[in-house]
């Protein structure tokens, strides 16, 4: 049975959970099924409650920094359970996948204070597009306080309508560099224009400057800035510990995927993907055009991926080196494990509710968002 007759079944008929793995050899070749959903192995605690939360830092005290999407940053002491607004954001356009994004704090957080935050931004004649500030977070000692000196150091670049595929997570990764995912906003060909820094992986200095080392550097404008293209819509982004960087995104019908980003790469979208258009108009499988980089794994039907993280820690020392991937669509916290430069999905566990977002905290707990309207903040803890 082909990729593409799975995916009709998902859809027309009995849902089947598959995962599938991109090959040449074998393109048509059918998918084993994942590892079904599975109840809970670990303790969920409900810690608090949040409005449309879409990410999480923590900061080296302890306590917690969360977004929420209408453009609230919010400051929470785990200890007291207590929530306080940080004044001082960005205006964000909110609306539709728009509005306040990520968090995450500078390497040299504890001698700087430095946090960069992404965010949907208004633009001329209804047009959005994500942007990236960086500021000086001033905590007044009660639980609240101010973001400071605020500068945007980064934008999407054209701003356009609607109100989709932003993208904008945010990381550092061991290069000491800021890397952004720019997604193509539902506009397909710029991920494919090197005139655009949409469907892009952004890599820049802290500032935002342009590393020399970037490989189309010498392109100049907006290309510059560019570490991979042929993205679609990225909302996951992590380095392992052995500094390889991975990268999930949603796909069109039946083309999520996990990616093994490599410099200066073309990911082929929206020429080839292993999914198909929501209106079923096919688009050529990643194997009828080798010249681009294949997704690692590949979810059909979909998991709708939201939130990356690769466990480090030893409260779980059965996961150490594995991603959690949280699941909109499947209400699921996916685990994937690594060899080398490849994953598979290695267990889902069902979680009841659409999954946003996934962090480690300092003692090894796994800290995870529900989506929406008084989505819950979970520690997760081992069981017995």
């Amino acid at each position: 049975m082909t990729r593409k007759l799975l995916l009709t079944l998902a859809i027309g008929l009995t849902p089947v959970f598959v995962t599938t793995a991109c090959s040449a050899a074998a393109p048509d070749a059918p998918a084993p099924p994942a590892t079904p959903k599975t109840q809970a192995a670990f303790n969920s605690t409900e810690f608090a409650r949040f409005d449309e939360p879409w990410a999480m830092a923590f900061l080296p005290d302890g306590s917690l920094l969360v977004t929420e999407k209408g453009g609230r940053l919010q400051h929470f002491d785990i200890g007291t359970k207590q929530k306080h607004e940080i004044s001082g954001g960005p205006k964000v356009a909110y609306g539709g996948q728009g509005g306040f994004g990520d968090v995450v704090l500078h390497p040299a957080f504890a001698s700087n204070q430095l946090v960069y935050l992404s965010y949907a931004e208004q633009g001329s004649n209804d047009t959005r597009g994500a942007a990236v500030a960086r500021a000086k977070l001033v905590l007044d000692g009660k639980g609240g306080g101010t973001l400071q000196d605020l500068s945007v150091i980064w934008r999407q670049d054209a701003k356009v309508s609607g109100n989709g595929h932003y993208g904008h997570r945010i990381a550092f990764g061991p290069d000491g560099k800021l890397w952004i995912t720019s997604s193509e906003r539902q506009n397909f060909d710029p991920a494919q224009d090197m005139k655009s820094n949409l469907g892009k992986l952004i890599r820049l200095n802290d500032d935002g400057s342009v590393p020399a080392d970037n490989p189309f550097v010498s392109q100049g404008g907006v290309a510059a800035q560019v570490w991979s293209l042929g993205h679609r819509n990225m909302l996951g982004i992590a380095f392992d510990g052995s500094g390889k960087l991975w990268v999930h995104e949603m796909g069109p019908a039946g083309g999520d995927e996990l990616n093994l980003i490599t410099r200066g790469e073309n990911y082929g979208y929206p020429i080839v993907s292993n999914g198909d258009h929501y209106d079923g108009r096919p688009i050529p499988d990643h194997s009828t055009r080798p010249e681009f980089a294949a997704p690692k794994i590949t979810w059909n039907p979909v998991i709708s991926p939201a939130g990356f993280m690769i466990y480090s820690g030893d409260l779980f020392p059965q996961w150490k080196g594995s991603g959690f991937i949280g699941g909109l669509s499947s209400q699921a916290l996916v685990r994937v494990t690594f060899d080398g430069e490849n994953a598979r999905e290695a267990e889902r566990f069902d979680m009841g509710a659409r999954i946003r977002e996934v962090e480690q905290g300092p003692d090894g707990a796994v800290w995870i968002l529900e989506d929406g309207k008084a989505g819950k903040l979970l520690k997760l803890t081992p069981k017995g």
